[in-house]
């Protein structure tokens, strides 16, 4: 199984990894931009978003997924700082099945790899 993460900070992106690792999955990261195209290829089950992406664009890439009719069924799960109410409220209403504080999307980040076949 592969997960596909869209993650620039290197921290977060190695926590991850390591969760990935003991999960016995495997993680491709991808810019917003090659989202879409990325979930194409590769048979994922979770999406993983930084809601704060450097890029600024986590939304556009969300929105960009769910409404590709090919691509709307994928889980999306996000996170941010647990201080952006109106980015998780945003987040949620663009199709972000799951929306995290940083703090409890890395505490339940190994349960969330293997809650998916």
């Amino acid at each position: 199984m592969t997960v596909l993460a869209m993650v620039d900070d290197l921290f977060f992106l190695a926590q991850i990894q390591e969760a990935a690792k003991q999960a016995g999955v495997s993680v491709r990261t991808c810019a917003p931009g090659e989202i879409c195209e990325a979930a194409k290829c590769e048979a994922v089950p979770i999406i993983i978003l930084d809601l704060n992406h450097r890029s600024g664009a986590a939304l556009d890439a969300l929105r960009a997924l769910k409404s590709d009719p090919a691509l709307s069924h994928l889980r999306v799960t996000g996170f941010l700082s647990h201080v952006q109410g109106e980015l998780a409220a945003a987040a949620r209403a663009a199709g972000c099945e799951l929306v995290l504080a940083r703090s409890a999307f890395v505490q339940r980040l190994p349960q969330l790899l293997k809650s998916h076949p």
